[in-house]
């Protein structure tokens, strides 16, 4: 009996075990999403597309569409900003901003970015639009772009309106299309500066950028109809996470929300580069000037990969034995698979690195003289 209860623990032991998935954390906000940035895939939702107030993390759209301005040469970073009267009207979180005065683009979007300044969005919307209306009219169609259908922008502050609606899905959306703008990261993981030569100070609500390891950023905001909200966005060996929370009860909940859900990423996830020490062979090239085309990837876009799984990461390439020329640049020439067990994760194609002419009728004839002589 003992010798059969042996030889049974020990094939217990051998029987690989069963793949655990990562244990999702409990947090007290009402809705969230966890977001990995170079893919977009969603590693945590709660709620997350129930439509709330998102006080002043909807700034995160007008810096958007401030950055996109500022690369198409709509407007520059060199700009002086002018202050109208309806900006400087703004109440809530300001940096009070004088009917007539002027700051700098980069004084206003610090303003903007640390201390979520009210005025200072307003100031910058009618700087992109030429009027507060028509950049409301643009942050409603750019999210329309980016596939953010529950939202609704009546404003570009944050401001209190039962109409101003947006969810953690959407918000963690437009925060991944901010982080692709290097330029805003100059200001976003700032503590503590200065506007007007050092005599009004700004200081962070986004606490964690004082605690949570990696921290890159990104927006706070509260008011009593939307609770306590913030997209916060870390990075850790080369992975950078989103964690979009909303309708948190208080403002330590808000933060240690967003940590945990930080944490559970970067403990349970890595990006996984698929072409990494991939080796390709040239093509052959049939009736070609050249005997072969040298093959690429056609992009190198990094995997989500579960980190207990990663050992599981297998490669197939498949290559055409050979081309018919004329061969153009970018042309398909074969595949790499990127599979987890059953699991296709990604696949790559492989294209001609460069251009091979079809041979002429002379040169054709002249390549079978050649043979015909050395013959």
């Amino acid at each position: 009996m003992k010798r059969s209860l042996a030889i049974i623990l020990l094939i217990t032991l051998l029987l690989p075990m069963a793949h655990a998935a990562p244990v999702a954390p409990e947090i007290p906000a009402q809705t969230a999403v966890l977001m990995e940035r170079d893919t977009g895939s969603i590693l945590y939702e709660k709620n997350p597309h129930e439509k709330l107030q998102p006080a002043s993390v909807t700034k995160i759209m007008t810096l958007l569409l401030v950055m996109e301005a500022i690369e198409a040469g709509k407007i520059s970073m060199n700009d002086t900003v002018s202050v109208s009267p309806l900006a400087a009207s703004m109440g809530g979180s300001q940096v009070y901003l004088e009917p007539g005065e002027t700051m700098s683009m980069e004084d206003m979007l610090k303003a903007t970015v640390i201390a979520s300044g009210n005025d200072s969005s307003v100031a910058l919307a009618e700087h992109v639009a030429g009027s507060l209306e028509g950049f409301i009219s643009l942050m409603n169609q750019r999210a329309k772009e980016l596939g953010m259908n529950d939202t609704n922008f009546v404003n570009c502050t944050g401001l209190p309106d039962e109409n101003h609606l947006t969810s953690a899905h959407d918000i963690a959306l437009m925060s991944r299309e901010l982080l692709k703008h290097d330029a805003i990261r100059r200001y976003t993981n700032i503590w503590m500066d200065t506007l007007r030569d050092g005599t009004f100070g700004l200081t962070n609500t986004n606490k964690l950028l004082k605690s949570y390891r990696g921290i890159t950023g990104l927006k706070t905001g509260s008011t009593d109809a939307a609770k306590y909200c913030m997209s916060a966005t870390a990075e850790r060996d080369g992975m950078e996470l989103i964690a979009a929370v909303m309708a948190a009860p208080t403002s330590a909940d808000r933060f240690s929300s967003a940590a945990k859900l930080l944490d559970y990423g970067f403990a349970n996830f890595s990006l996984y580069d698929s072409t990494a020490n991939q080796t390709l062979s040239p093509v052959p090239v049939k009736l070609g000037n050249a005997p072969t085309v040298s093959t690429v990837f056609a992009n190198e876009p990094k995997v989500l990969v579960e980190k207990s799984q990663l050992g599981d990461v297998t490669h197939t390439i498949t290559l055409a034995e050979s081309v018919h020329a004329p061969v153009e640049v970018g042309q398909t020439l074969g595949e790499l698979t990127v599979t987890c067990k059953d699991e296709v994760l990604a696949s790559i194609p492989i294209v001609a690195a460069c251009e091979v002419p079809r041979l002429t009728f002379s040169q054709i004839f002249f390549k079978m003289l050649q043979k015909f002589l050395l013959y």
